[in-house]
Formats: C-alpha cells, sequence, structure tokens
C-alpha cells in the first residue's frame, strides 16, 4: 500500500446513487489534487436515491471500495459520502452575531453561521448544510468573505439544506458497516458542482442539473452563492421503464437500448434506421424503427426538463441563470439531451465534466463521474478550511496583543529578540 506523507493526504469519495456506486480516491498535496484510483460498480439497494436494501448497498460499497484501493495503492479508510433523494428540502435563514475585537475572525464567522441555523426542524429531519448567500457588516451587504474587514455587527444570509434523518443514517450505516469511516455525507448535486462549473458561471448565474437513475437534481448559483436547491423523484430508470413496457423487453435490455440506440429528440432520428429488440419469456428478436424507440424516450425527458423549468421559474431567478445550464449525471449520455434542453428550459446548455484534478482523468472524464470527483474536491476543501480554523485563534491573538501592548508584549518582544527569533515572531503576527 502506498503510504502517505505530511504534505499530503489521501480524500475518498463515496457516490452512492441508484444504480451504481462509485468511490474516487484522489491525493491532495500543494500542487492539487490527483485520482488515484477508480471504484464503479452497479448498485440494486437504492431506490430513487434512498437506500431500500441495507445488504445489497453494502456489497456494492464494498466492491467499490475494493477496486478503488487496489488501483491507486492505498488503504481506504474514511470517506465523503453522497445522499440525494425527494426527502432533500431548501429554506433560508438569516443570523446575527457581535465582532469581537473590532476585526470579522474565522470563529466570528463560525458563530454567525451557528446562529443561522439555530432554527427549528422537524424531529425527524437534521440540516445538512448552511450555504452562506451573502454576509453583512454593520450596513455593507454583498460581501462574500468578511473575514478581516473592520465592523461592531457580523450578519449573513444562508441557504439551510436538510434531510430525512433515517435517510442520511442509512448512508451512514452502511458504510460503517463496510468499516469505513464517514468523515461527511455530502448533498450530491452540491458536489457535482464542485466538479464541473467554474467560478465565473457561479458570478454570473447558473443552474447545475444531475439527472441520475431514480431522481434529478437540481442547483441553482446567483451572485456567486446557492440559491435553491431541488430534487424531483424522477431519473433515467423512469425512461428506462417506459422503453421495457413499449417495447416489450426485459429491463436489462430496455437499458442496453436506450444507451446504445436512445435519443431524447425524434427529430434527430432518420425514419430508416432500424433496432433489433430482444423478446422477453422466449419470444424471439425483432427488428424495428429507431424512432419508435425516441418516441418512447422524448414525452419522458420532455416531462423532467417541464418540471425544472417549473421549479426555476417558480423560484422567480430564471432571468438571473445568465450563463445557463449545465447536465451532469450517467442520464444526460443520451444523444439528443442538450438540444432537447436547451428547448425547454430556452437557455444556453451544455455538458459537464470534471474538471480541477489531474492523475487518471480519462477514468473519471464523464458527466456520471461528476458527483464521485465532486466529493474528494469537497473533501480536500474542508481539509484546508480545518487547518486555517486550527491556526486563527493562534494568529487572532498575536495581532489583538500587537494591537494592545501591554507589559507582557514588550517582554515577549525583548525575549524573542534575545533570542534571535524576532521576526519569526513578527511574520507570526501577520
Amino acid at each position: 500500500m502506498k503510504s502517505r506523507t505530511d504534505q499530503t493526504e489521501i480524500v475518498v469519495g463515496l457516490d452512492i446513487g441508484t444504480t451504481k456506486v462509485l468511490a474516487v480516491v484522489g491525493e491532495v498535496d500543494s500542487d492539487g489534487i490527483t485520482i488515484l484510483g477508480v471504484g464503479n460498480v452497479p448498485c440494486r439497494g437504492l431506490r430513487k436515491g434512498v437506500v431500500s436494501n441495507i445488504e445489497w448497498t453494502m456489497r456494492s460499497i464494498a466492491e467499490a471500495i475494493e477496486a478503488a484501493q487496489t488501483m491507486a495503492g492505498v488503504e481506504i479508510r474514511t470517506v465523503y459520502a453522497g445522499v440525494a433523494g425527494s426527502h432533500i428540502r431548501c429554506m433560508s435563514s438569516d443570523g446575527v452575531a457581535a465582532i469581537g475585537g473590532g476585526e470579522v475572525t474565522r470563529t466570528d464567522v463560525d458563530r454567525v453561521l451557528e446562529g443561522a441555523r439555530a432554527i427549528p426542524v422537524d424531529a425527524d429531519r437534521q440540516i445538512l448544510h448552511v450555504l452562506p448567500r451573502e454576509f453583512v457588516v454593520d450596513n455593507q451587504d454583498g460581501i462574500r468573505d468578511p473575514v478581516g474587514m473592520s465592523g461592531v455587527r457580523l450578519g449573513t444570509k444562508v441557504n439551510l439544506i436538510t434531510a430525512a434523518t433515517s435517510c442520511v443514517q442509512n448512508v451512514v450505516r452502511c458504510a460503517e458497516r463496510c468499516g469505513l469511516t464517514v468523515a461527511d455525507v455530502v448533498l450530491e448535486p452540491l458536489a457535482s458542482a464542485e466538479a464541473v462549473l467554474s467560478e465565473d458561471e457561479k458570478e454570473i448565474g447558473v443552474a447545475v442539473i444531475d439527472i441520475g437513475g431514480g431522481t434529478t437534481d437540481m442547483l441553482l448559483y446567483v451572485d456567486g452563492g446557492i440559491a435553491h436547491a431541488s430534487v424531483i423523484p424522477v431519473g433515467g430508470n423512469n425512461v428506462t421503464a417506459d422503453i421495457a413496457a413499449g417495447l416489450r423487453t426485459p429491463m436489462g435490455e430496455a437499458e442496453r437500448l436506450k444507451r446504445n440506440s436512445g435519443c431524447a429528440l425524434g427529430r434527430m432520428v432518420s425514419d430508416d434506421e432500424e433496432i433489433e429488440v430482444p423478446g422477453v419469456g422466449g419470444h424471439l428478436p425483432r427488428k424495428t424503427a429507431r424512432r419508435v424507440l425516441s418516441d418512447i424516450i422524448e414525452p419522458r425527458v420532455e416531462e423532467i426538463f417541464a418540471v425544472l423549468r417549473k421549479r426555476i421559474e417558480d423560484t422567480g431567478m430564471l432571468e438571473q441563470l445568465s450563463a445557463g445550464v449545465v447536465l451532469t449525471g450517467g442520464a444526460v449520455l443520451m444523444e439528443g439531451m442538450t438540444e432537447f434542453a436547451e428547448e425547454i428550459l430556452g437557455m444556453p446548455v451544455r455538458m459537464g465534466v470534471p474538471i480541477g484534478v489531474k492523475g487518471i482523468t480519462q477514468l473519471v472524464s464523464g458527466p456520471q463521474y461528476a458527483t464521485g470527483v465532486g466529493l474528494v474536491l469537497y473533501g480536500a476543501n474542508a481539509l484546508t478550511q480545518a487547518r486555517e480554523r486550527s491556526a486563527a485563534p493562534e494568529r487572532s491573538e498575536i495581532r489583538r496583543l500587537v494591537r494592545e501592548p501591554k507589559r507582557e508584549v514588550v517582554e515577549e518582544i525583548v525575549t524573542a529578540k534575545r533570542s534571535g527569533g524576532f521576526w519569526n515572531w513578527l511574520r507570526a503576527a501577520f
């Protein structure tokens, strides 16, 4: 197994989806994130993003982790797990806190965010994320990062992402029974956005739509912050079920037809194209027009995008999404998806693939890997923030002593000069 140095960390993202379990291993160092290994196995233990069979889910997790750690050459003990499903909710909240010492510190930010999450939620739900939209220092609003600013009163406007406690616990329980420790549970569209969006897109407004097997997740960014999150319990499996019923073929064959020959926009298919449809119950395969397959797929895809369009309109943010829409998830690989989405949503649409990583990127280059890679990016950011928080109190205290010189400070400076460590002391202060 590969060993880590003090300068590197191993971060593992575990995407537990309706149709697959994906484990992505990343190495984090000063040069960025390097993808070391990937494990991707089918999963039948979830329904619409929620664990429905713990044993089947555990088996898929164990297989994915084993494949990933074999490829990466590391032992996996801790993971960042993704969660999705129609139980996800988004709500707004505000927080206010006094600024200690006249200068905003990371501790002040943590306190105001903690105040924003101190609102009543149902007993069977828990808060997954507190996502700040903006900060307000005294009367100045629209601030992204208030640390270091002067003021007496710090406020914030946030979006709270809540989830059903039982659904989250089942995800954690499945991972723990496989001998893993869950460092954090992360909203899957949030992870996908980390992997596929640029800062410019977040700034001018963009929607991330992740169409998976059981659910379709949507996240809206406005003015650089998350403005809305939504989940609908329809995904690629619904398209597969329609194909199986319409062509009278087994579900497995319907999935194969969808991936290999499916097209979301009927007019992109010529009338003379044919496909072979396997029979069910001993019936022989038969030939049919590919246009028939497309005619089955198109209404379901139209329904998904029409619901998404309505939800965007209901938020009142349609005109603020200047960067358009970024599609991710395995179901968007079907031909005609981006073109059909542009027609129904009425804005530019592109396919989102993971960016910002190196290593064996060819194994995670598709939109179906966005969540797994995003979980690694989320974990890397969490480690960085944890290191900053641990160092912040010490720096804050030194700055306070410098601003408010006392006898003890003078003695400390004299001692530092005598020992030759004055410049080190001074650099730590700033």
